[in-house]
Order: C-alpha cells, then structure tokens, then sequence
C-alpha cells in the first residue's frame, strides 16, 4: 500500500495522466485541441447514468509502487506463480468460431471470472432468430463461484448477452470502464423484467481481488472510447486478454494504446495472450481515426448538397469527428437511429463526446434549413431494414427523403452476410440519385481491429508463453496464428483452440486439451431463449425452401371410411388457383392412403397421420419435384 494506507490510484486521483504527464497533473482537464490529438474527456457528475453502479474496491499493485516522475507505477517485484494443487483452466464459450458472442472463462479451484458476455447476430440459415447467446450450462451449479463479469468494451458481441446471463448466473458483480457500464445500463432498460444489474466503475491503474484472481486493466484502442485490455493475474501465471483492439497514435476522444503497460507486463513475463483475430488476415496496419476523420471533412467540404453518413451507433470516436466537422463546416446535425441517440446522450453526459449545443437540431428544424446546412448521422449502414438510412432511401421515414444532389457516405465496412442488403440500399440510393461514396473508393472507414503488423507489435511487446489467437472465425485464428510464426514462436506454444475447448496451465507449462464444455448456440426468438433447437430450424428452413401443404380428412370413428372431400391448403408450396388439377389429383391420393383395407378395423389417427405425410410427400415430389412440409390433420366423426 501506498502512504495514508491509500492504494496507488486512489492517492493519485481519478484521472489518469497524459503522455509526459506524472500521476496527479492535469487533473480536471478536459479535450486538448484536435491540433495536438484528442485526449481522454473530463469526468462529470452524472446524475441519470452513473447512479446505476458504484466504484469497484481497489487493492494494491501486487508488483508495483509509484515513483516520482512516472506515469505509471514502476515494478518492483515480480508476481510469483505459487503453483498450487490446482489447474488454472481456460475456455473460450463463444468468439472462437465466430465474429460475435465473445466470452472467456478463467477457472482456478473454486474461483471463476469472466470475461466478456456477448452476443452474435444470426446467419442467413437462422428464419426468425434474433440473435445467438453463449451456453453457460457449464456453470450451473457454480453460479456461487463465479466471482465477476469483467468487459472490455462496449460493443453488443461482447455486451449483448448480459440481461440474459448474468440472472442465470444469480447477478454477479460486472466490472468495466464508466462509458461501456453507461451503456450497459441503458440497455438494460429495455428489460424491465430482469434484476438490477451490479454493475462497478474500475480504476484503470488499480487492480481488482477477485477470488484467486488479480485483475489489471490496460488502456486500449478500438473504435469506441474506454476499451480495455484485461490482466488476469493468477497462481499459474499471468494471462493477458486483448478484447478488440487497434494501436492508434491518434486516436479521438481517447488515450493511446499504454505501450509502456504492455511492454512492463512483458518483461514481468506473461504465460498466455489471448489476442483479436478478427482482422488477422489483413497485412499492414489499421488506419488511424484521425486520418479517416480529415478524409471525410474533405469529402464533406466539396459536397454542395445534403450529406447523410451511415455508421455504428457504438462508432462514438467516428460521431466526435463528424461533429466537429459539422461545426467546422458549418452544418447542422440531425442525428437518426434509436440506439445513435441514445449513445451519443450517454456519451455526452460521460464527458466523452463534446459538441456545442446549437449543432444538434430536430428533423423538424432541418427542414428549414437549405440542403447545404444539413448533415444526417444515422444508423443503417449494413443495410438494416429498420434502421434510418434504409427507411430514408425507401421514402418511408417520416422526415427526409433521398433528394438529388444529395451524398451519402457508407463509413464502415460490410460486415461479412450483410453485403446482399447493403447492395440494395446503394442500388436503391442510386435510383434516387443520391452520390454514394464507400471504405472501398475511399478512406472512409478504419476498422477497429488489428491487421497483421499490430500483431507483431502486439508479440514483441507482451513477449507470452503461449499465444492463444481468439475472436474470429476459425481461419482468422490460423491467419493470426501464422503472425506469430513469422516471428519464429513455436507451433507448440500456440494454441489454436475451438468453442468450449478447455486449455489447462500448470507450473508454467499449458496444454491444448481434448476436454469440450457446452457451447452450443442459445438461440433468443422473441422472448424465448435456447427454445429454439436445430429441429426447429430445420423446419423454418424447410419452410423457407418449399412451403407446406396442409391436409385436413375427416374420417368415420367406427369404420373408418372417408367423410366428404379432403380439404387442401397450401402457403408457399402451389399457388392453387393456378393449379386445380395437381389440387384435384392429390385430394384423390389423399382417399386412396386413407380408405381403409378392412372395414371392421377402427382406425388409427397416428398411423394415418404419418402415412400421409410419407406417401402424398412421395406423391408431390414425383409430380414437381418439389418436397414440402406436409400437415396432416385427422377428424374423427
């Protein structure tokens, strides 16, 4: 402990210093000037958002003590694995096979903590599901172990999944940095139904005592503010969890990547690296956001029309530019998505995005200004049905409609499955006669992800152990494992791990094991979770492909002998006004399965019902080749 028994980053205060700054200066100040890059916002008072948690207790730095003229706490000692009795076990329950539903697991003895519960959006193959959570079915029983939920930013595949999971998992504490808690928060309000969240602000330079488990935090860039890395110090060693993350020197609205942390937890010396894979298979480096940011002004300063961008909602470091730029330019901004306003609100409060007041206006307010003052931020950019580019492109919002002359800039890239729906919105903003311009004609878009060279700035840095390339699909874990073995790390220090797959780490040494927890998907439809199986699927995919064709017999109790006609209704399979005669021919069919062999026989609904479904099956694909769901229906008179 520090003097006045005080730890560290409670003595120094709460901001956290700038570069060439010691601990303790520049308290209280807010953004420098976008000349000399942007730093992190002054923290306000926040009377709506910040009521929602409390500050997580600090303990002291296990292998560190401030000294004078450092921005961060120099180490003294080293934390020393005890290598106990027990296995320090890791699994990755979603985000090793996929982009989305990120979450890690540490377990050590009775201790667990995770990191990260996130969610992934359904793929092409998935009618009617909203979105995919992680299996936590592992953890019945020992929802008492689980000592935390520690997130690292605030992205729906990596805070999704948090109203369902954490009353699964009885409410345990969730820590992370105050803008992504803010938005946590606010989330949760659409789930009024579920507990209150125990949500905790962290101190960035302290630690947190967790079980066997000591959790630092590292300042990292990703394309929102307060994007953590995670430190997990335990018995077996130190493991160091990137969440999603880029090296930016000038990044908006934030602190560079701490180089200086990363490059201390290296020479200390960490047993495993858990990386992002997502944007392994690109070589070079990430773009810079204030050079996406300078692009876009540029752009904006030829354009003579009305300027609609199409962004994440979550992208704030992308909104603080276009702000800006709005105030530069002098444009008013008209700002469109639910979830754009509800971010930048949050944003705003946190003291993480600044504006001035007069530059936001309503719908209403721009409709009176010429098209040259106008600027639309909205949401809709992977061509989202209900999102506001999409509704303005299609004439159905209720405010703006695609006027020529107008310029609509696409600033992110396409997310892999969405490119049919972005294709339309462009096709359909082109009829219109709107200007389009895209990430592929021009830097409008830098991605929030490390590419190949990152990575290797990343490896000689931290310097692990074992290499662990999560959070992507899996040829983004061998792309990302190939980085590090251009730099000669050894196949066997690299673990190439799958969802549920169970790494163990003893006495200084892991090993990939053949042991798999549950990690299935758990699909939410509506307000159902995980009652949604692969058999359901299969029958919405069947549904998709060849419609169905329902048969309603009614039959004598006694005897079983046809009443009347068979009725015959058909949704996606025929359209019957145009096709009589199959209609006729397959009522005839549906007699002949039916009629009973012998009369003094009571029939059998069940095996009628299955007959039915196999033989007028037969019977329709040998006609159109086409094999749709058949429900038959029984009644017994």
């Amino acid at each position: 402990m520090t003097p006045n028994n005080k730890p560290y980053s409670q003595k120094q205060g709460s901001a956290i210093p700038k570069p060439g700054q010691t601990p303790g200066q520049g308290q209280g100040r807010g953004f420098r000037s976008r000349s000399h890059g942007a730093a992190r916002p002054a923290r306000k008072s926040v009377k709506n958002i910040s009521k929602n948690w409390k500050q997580a207790p600090v303990s002291a730095p296990v292998s560190a003590t401030a000294q004078p003229g450092h921005a961060y706490p120099t180490p003294v000692t080293k934390f020393a694995p005890r290598h106990g009795a027990n296995k320090l076990r890791v699994s990755v329950l979603g985000g090793a096979e996929e982009v989305g539903r990120n979450m890690t697991m540490l377990e050590y003895g009775n201790d667990i903590i995770i990191i990260d519960c996130g969610l992934q959006f359904p793929e092409e193959e998935m009618p009617g599901i909203d979105y995919i959570i992680p299996n936590v079915s592992y953890l019945k029983g020992k929802e008492k172990n689980v000592r935390g939920i520690i997130i690292t930013h605030a992205h729906l595949d990596h805070i999704g999944a948090i109203p369902y999971i954490a009353p699964i998992l009885h409410n345990p504490p969730i820590y992370s940095a105050r803008l992504t808690l803010g938005i946590i928060a606010k989330r949760q309000d659409d789930f009024p139904d579920k507990p209150k969240l125990d949500l905790r602000a962290v101190d960035i330079d302290g630690q947190l005592k967790l079980g066997e488990f000591i959790v630092e935090f590292v300042r990292i860039n990703h394309s929102v503010p307060d994007s953590l890395a995670i430190v997990v110090r335990t018995p077996e060693g130190m493991i160091l969890h990137t969440g999603d993350f880029k090296f930016d020197l000038t990044p908006i609205g934030d602190q560079v990547t701490d180089f200086a942390k990363l490059t201390r937890l290296g020479n200390e010396g960490v047993l495993a690296l858990l990386a992002d894979s997502t944007n392994a298979s690109k070589p070079g480096q990430q773009l810079s956001e204030k050079y996406i940011g300078q692009t876009i002004q540029g752009i904006m300063e030829k354009a003579e029309g009305r300027i609609i961008v199409g962004t994440f909602a979550s992208n704030l470091n992308r909104v603080q530019q276009l702000l800006w730029s709005a105030q530069e330019l002098e444009r008013y901004v008209v700002l469109e998505g639910f979830s754009m306003k509800t971010n930048v609100e949050i944003a705003k409060e946190l003291g993480y995005l600044t504006v001035e007041s007069k530059t936001i206006i309503t719908p209403q307010e721009a409709l009176k200004l010429p098209p040259h003052k106008v600027l639309i931020i909205g949401t809709g950019a992977q061509g989202e049905g209900n999102a506001s580019l999409m509704r303005i492109a299609s004439g159905e919002h209720r405010f703006f409609k695609i006027e020529k002359g107008d310029m609509v800039i696409f600033s992110s890239s396409v997310i892999p499955g969405n490119e049919r729906s972005v294709q339309n919105v462009k096709d359909t903003l082109l009829r219109e006669g709107a200007k389009i311009v895209h990430y592929q004609m021009m830097d409008v878009h830098a991605g929030g992800h490390a590419q190949q060279e990152d990575l290797k700035l990343l490896l000689r840095m931290v310097k692990p152990t074992y290499y662990v390339p999560v959070e992507g699909n899996h040829h983004l874990l061998h792309d990302n494992a190939n980085v590090a073995r251009v730099l000669d790390w050894p196949d066997d220090k690299i673990f190439i791990t799958s969802n549920g797959q169970v790494m163990e780490f003893a006495g200084g040494h892991g090993r990939l094991t053949t042991e798999k927890l549950p990690s299935d998907y758990v699909m939410v439809d509506g307000l159902g979770v995980g009652d949604v199986s692969e058999v359901v699927l299969r029958d919405r995919q069947l549904l998709a492909e060849d419609g169905m064709f329902v048969v309603i017999v009614t039959i004598d109790g006694q005897n079983g002998r046809v009443i009347g006609a068979p009725d015959i209704i058909s949704r996606g399979f025929i359209y019957m006004k145009g096709n009589t005669s199959l209609v006729e021919q397959a009522r005839k069919k549906v007699v002949e399965i039916v009629a009973p062999k012998m009369t003094t026989e009571k029939p059998n609904p069940v095996y009628l019902k299955n007959k039915l479904r196999d033989e007028l099956g037969q019977f329709l694909f040998e006609k159109i080749q086409r094999r749709p769901m058949i429900l038959p229906v029984v009644v017994e008179v």
